[in-house]
């Protein structure tokens, strides 16, 4: 491995692809379910109350595809691949048939080259290198390191080109590192917006924006009942003779109880329905346009069927 690229490519990374690796990574990791604590009552592999060490995450692989225009390659999306890990192979007939898909859809965009998972790359990393070149001449090499590491402040991305090299006299590909910028349109930076602000909720599932803005007024809510009550014991416990009487607390207290009743006048229940009809308005209107788009897609896709079957001599279009 060499320590730079002499090629003089621009590289684009798009977010797309990074969060595409991130899931990819994620999901299998989920899916192997690795035995946690001892075994319980299991001779099989000869230990005895042998603590299970979780088995390793397999690395993940898979084409980028992207364009490139003269020295600038702009890396837009990416899909998953199928790697058998003991002979080393890809299955063609899967890639072809995911770049057929994909070429229907983007006509513009091409296999620039592949992606996996691992700290550095590997020997074994050549042979997927070289399988994919009769793709594309010169593939490149995406690599998402999935370790976390709170120190290090750039993305744990790096991006390998192959070069030819002559190493003790014999002619040798070797992965070369190049430098690389995120570029992003607005609907990436929407949705990588919206991604970044997930927050879990207490059943486990993603919680919005919105639902962690209702969740802090929620906690300071009950933090404000939670103290309100402690002053009540208070009071009552200073009522009984139990404790001191302290007029600077009584004092306090009284100033909190002058303004309960700003909140009983006629302008704040005028504000409060107003503000609540306003929001019951915006969520109808959600609601409504949303039925509308989907009656739309639907009358859509029966005018297309229907057009079809004019086309061969039957009915005539619905709308």
């Amino acid at each position: 491995m060499a320590s730079s690229s002499s090629s003089g490519l621009t590289f684009k990374l798009h977010p797309l692809v990074i969060v595409n690796i991130s899931d990819h990574y994620t999901r299998v990791k989920s899916q192997m379910h690795p035995p946690i604590g001892p075994y319980a009552n299991d001779n099989s592999n000869g230990t005895d109350g042998a603590t299970s060490l979780p088995p390793p995450v397999p690395r993940v692989y898979g084409c980028v595809i992207g364009i490139q225009r003269g020295r600038t390659v702009e890396i837009f999306n990416s899909f998953e691949l199928l790697y058998d890990p003991s002979t080393h192979s890809l299955d063609r007939s899967f890639l072809e048939k995911k770049q057929d898909l994909y070429k229907k859809v983007f006509p513009n965009f091409y296999i620039l080259g592949w992606y996996s998972t691992g700290s550095d790359a590997q020997e074994s990393d050549m042979h997927i290198h070289k399988a994919l070149m009769d793709i594309n001449e010169s593939p490149v090499y995406v690599l998402l390191n999935p370790s976390i590491n709170h120190a290090q402040k750039d993305l744990p991305v790096t991006i390998y080109e192959s070069e030819l090299h002559v190493i003790d006299g014999i002619p040798q590909l070797i992965f070369v590192r190049s430098n690389y910028t995120i570029e992003t349109v607005e609907a990436e930076r929407i949705s990588v917006d919206h991604v970044a602000h997930l927050k879990p909720s207490d059943g486990g599932s993603a919680a919005t924006q919105l639902a962690a803005h209702l969740t802090g007024i929620h906690s300071a809510i009950k933090m404000l009942n939670s103290r309100i009550r402690v002053l009540h014991y208070y009071l009552l416990a200073m009522q009984k003779g139990d404790i001191l009487c302290e007029n600077s607390l009584l004092r306090q207290v009284s100033s909190l109880l002058r303004r309960l009743p700003a909140i009983e006048s006629e302008k704040f229940q005028d504000d409060f329905l107003m503000e609540y009809n306003d929001t019951l308005l915006i969520t109808y209107l959600a609601m409504f346009t949303n039925c509308s788009s989907t009656m739309n897609e639907l009358v859509d896709k029966f005018n297309t069927a229907y057009d079809r079957h004019s086309r061969r001599g039957g009915r005539t279009a619905f709308m």
